[in-house]
């Protein structure tokens, strides 16, 4: 399948910078009813719900996995993406031509010097596309602590902030504005960002209604703000993430679609982790791994009913799962009038709520 199929004009002042204030201010863009879209915000959703719905949530947690470091005067900036190990973690890094295998970084903060840091890491392997291996030179139980000092939330590269500078490291308050209010499970290095919107009020509301909340894991990786580079999807290769199902939420969720109760994902990295622990009948099983899966138009879906997600990048695997999920010529048109309406775009952007059209 041709991946300029997928593409689409978007102006770059619709995509949102900083979240909504309060979160669930922002936008949402209702095609639950068939050939209809209705305007709405996201404090909304209890009305749309109903009693007996199940809303599937990824209860991952964002690790402050970008980091600042130096190799003798050479600057580098290091996204971690996935770990082989406690210690051994696979990066992008802006300036890798600048590192080789052997050679120590020093990471620093606005105020920790690099002559004064303590927080290093060793360049194992160098792997084009897949980035660097590196190793970081202490403990594991330290890591964590120095992750969290020299750390900051790894944004995707559309939201631009500037290099911190002495005094100011997280000057955008990402740290918990890119954060779900249920993250759980640390793990991530990019936020499920359609459960940004949620706040303990519009959960409380859900609870109130009757819908069952059910809590899932995808350590969702940096792999996913990767463009498509191939013309077709058939050529564009996944970077496998680790997730988790345990057998309450199996025998909730298979009790739902049992008694024809909707099941409503919240996010594209809930609706791949069911999709890839179903079964061909639908039937919904533990899971305990990594998936690469990638679902494009063609796909008949096994769990879901609905999904909750934010408006995506044109040609990107996210806009192609949604394509799959409510049809390309109704996501094309709702897409357009999100940007004629200003809706803002991406991971601090609004929120939409769609109707799953392909299932078996």
């Amino acid at each position: 399948m041709r991946v300029d199929l997928f593409d689409f004009e978007l102006d770059k002042d619709l995509i949102a910078k900083e979240p909504a204030t309060p979160r669930d201010s922002s936008k949402l863009l209702d095609l639950t009813e068939e050939n209809m879209i209705n305007d709405r915000h996201f404090y909304d959703l209890p009305d749309i719900l109903q009693k007996g719905d199940v809303l599937v949530f990824n209860n991952t947690k964002v690790i402050p996995a970008r980091l600042y470091g130096k190799r003798g005067e050479a600057e580098v900036e290091v996204t971690l993406y996935h770990p082989e190990n406690g210690l051994t973690w696979w990066a992008f890094i802006k300036n890798s031509k600048r590192l080789h295998p052997e050679d120590v970084v020093t990471f620093y903060t606005s105020e920790i010097a690099p002559e004064q840091s303590s927080f290093k890491a060793r360049v194992l392997e160098k792997h084009g596309e897949d980035g660097v291996l590196l190793e970081f030179l202490c403990t594991a139980d330290e890591l964590a602590k120095k992750l969290e000092t020299y750390g900051l939330m790894p944004l995707p590269p559309y939201i631009k902030r500037e290099k911190p500078v002495a005094g100011i490291w997280n000057k955008y308050n990402d740290k918990e504005n890119y954060q779900t209010v249920y993250a759980k499970y640390e793990g991530a290095v990019a936020a499920p960002t359609a459960g940004l919107h949620f706040t303990d009020e519009v959960l409380k509301k859900i609870e109130a209604k009757g819908v069952t909340k059910v809590f899932l894991t995808l350590h969702v990786g940096a792999g996913t703000f990767l463009p498509v580079k191939t013309d077709n999807t058939e050529d564009h290769k996944m970077h496998a993430e680790y997730g988790v199902i345990n057998q309450e939420a199996c025998d909730i969720i298979n009790q739902a679609k049992k008694e024809g109760r909707r099941v409503i994902a919240v996010g594209t990295t809930s609706v791949r982790l069911l999709e890839s622990a179903a079964d061909e009948t639908g039937l919904l099983h533990p899971f305990n791994g990594e998936t690469a899966i990638f679902i494009t138009p063609g796909y008949k879906f096994k769990i879901i009913d609905y999904i909750i997600t934010n408006f995506h990048l044109p040609k990107s695997t996210l806009f192609m799962l949604i394509c799959a999920i409510a049809g390309t010529e109704r996501m094309k048109a709702a897409y357009a009038h999100a940007i004629k309406e200003k809706y803002r775009f991406y991971s601090y952007g609004d929120s939409s709520i769609l109707k799953c059209v392909n299932k078996i």
